[in-house]
């Protein structure tokens, strides 16, 4: 064996392993004694990557960006614009809306009402299991061995899940906020926290970038608002202003189907018709909402799940997290990210369609994708690139026990 051969056998395994940062130098030495060449392998493909770190509750979700960095670019940002002009405040902050943004809005809620139906049909035909005493599910036609459940009774139960058919709630974690007539107004009191109505939250999203549904009223502003103070402004008059035109027809929007209405796919074909658009229905309601929420601000609460669209969260004081006494019930309002408000719902990943089975003493090879993504999969569609890495595509699973314990 030459050293060209070895190197290809130790880049075969790097690839195999995975890393985006591994290297490997080889000194090679020359006739000439005195010089040396030097063989980098480089592997730039990111392959077998951890999942989101698991918090537990009683802990507080960190910074989207730590507060050191934020701090050090405001000072930055200071120290750039002395002695410049102010610059003008962008449309979201005066109380208008981001013409560009709309026709995105109308897309998203699009592609939400779109992933519902789809789910809808498809758990008909790929089966999906949840658990009767916690909150995990598996996609298959039976559910994963591991004992992990932490529900009522798992001690025991020693773990195990009780599993059951799942719903479309399961599988798209219903996230909710209370819907804002004016987001530019005052943060809403404990005391009207049951007189405000709550919505999903993706859809009050779209509604302040844009959308007019006539159940959710919200306030169009046509002029910029006054400011006072920083907390402080005043509407401006458009009194002076013609009478609105009637706008152009919007993207029509799309309406969930009962579940009693939907039909099924009835043959391969369908199915894979049917996971495809599932998939670009997913892609694009998860970056438009990722778009969104550049432009408009949504808050998450560090110690419990619930989320708020607009600049500043709300003052109900309804946060049950871990030691809520000492904050009187009142949230911990941070910047949230894409997963807080459309959590992707990790399942275990079946390799092998034909085999769904999944053995407990092999836990740590499988790995895993979110709901919607499994079921895609697992109905016929491609794998996307974006989800490779932790689904470990590129890992040999044992067929055995005594196989899996010789693996270094």
């Amino acid at each position: 064996m030459n050293i060209f051969e070895a190197v290809q056998i130790f880049r075969f395994h790097i690839l195999q392993y995975g890393g985006d940062k591994l290297q490997l130098k080889l000194r090679i030495p020359a006739k000439n004694l005195s010089q040396t060449r030097d063989f980098v392998i480089r592997c730039n493909n990111p392959q077998n990557a951890d999942l989101p770190k698991y918090y537990s509750k009683k802990e507080k979700k960190p910074f989207p960006i730590p507060i050191v960095e934020l701090r050090r670019a405001a000072r930055a940002r200071l120290k750039n614009r002395k002695g410049q002009p102010k610059r003008p405040v962008p449309p979201p902050k005066t109380g208008l809306v981001v013409k560009s943004l709309v026709p995105l809005a109308y897309k998203v809620l699009n592609a939400r009402v779109l992933l519902i139906n789809n789910l809808k049909k498809l758990i008909k035909v790929v089966p999906v299991n949840a658990c009767k005493w916690c909150n995990e599910i598996h996609v298959g036609p039976v559910g994963h061995p591991f004992k992990s459940c932490k529900g009522q009774g798992s001690s025991l139960r020693r773990g195990i899940h009780a599993w059951t058919n799942a719903v479309v709630e399961d599988i798209l974690v219903p996230i909710e906020a209370y819907h804002l007539y004016d987001r530019l107004g005052k943060r809403i009191p404990h005391e009207e926290r049951f007189s405000i109505p709550r919505i999903p939250a993706l859809v009050e999203l779209c509604v302040q970038a844009g959308v007019d549904l006539p159940e959710f009223p919200t306030k169009r502003r046509r002029k910029r608002v006054i400011r006072i103070g920083k907390n402080e402004f005043v509407d401006a008059d458009e009194s002076e202003l013609p009478d609105p035109e009637p706008d152009a027809p919007e993207t029509p929007l799309l309406t969930e189907i009962p579940t009693e209405s939907l039909v099924p796919p009835s043959n391969a074909e369908e199915t894979a018709l049917l996971v495809e658009e599932t998939l670009q229905a997913w892609e694009e309601m998860r970056q438009g909402a990722k778009r969104l929420m550049r432009m408009y601000p949504v808050r998450v609460c560090g110690y419990c799940p619930e989320v708020h669209v607009g600049p500043s969260g709300h003052k109900a004081q309804n946060c049950g997290a871990h030691k809520h006494q000492q904050r009187n019930g009142q949230h911990g309002w941070q910047s949230a990210v894409l997963d807080d408000l459309i959590p992707p719902r990790y399942v275990w990943h079946v390799p092998d369609v034909n085999e769904p089975m999944l053995h407990r003493e092999l836990r740590n090879f499988y790995g895993q994708a979110p709901a919607v993504v499994e079921i895609c999969v697992q109905g016929g569609a491609a794998i996307p690139e974006l989800y490779k890495p932790t689904m470990r595509l590129d890992v040999g699973i044992p067929t055995n026990v005594k196989e899996a314990e010789m693996v270094v």
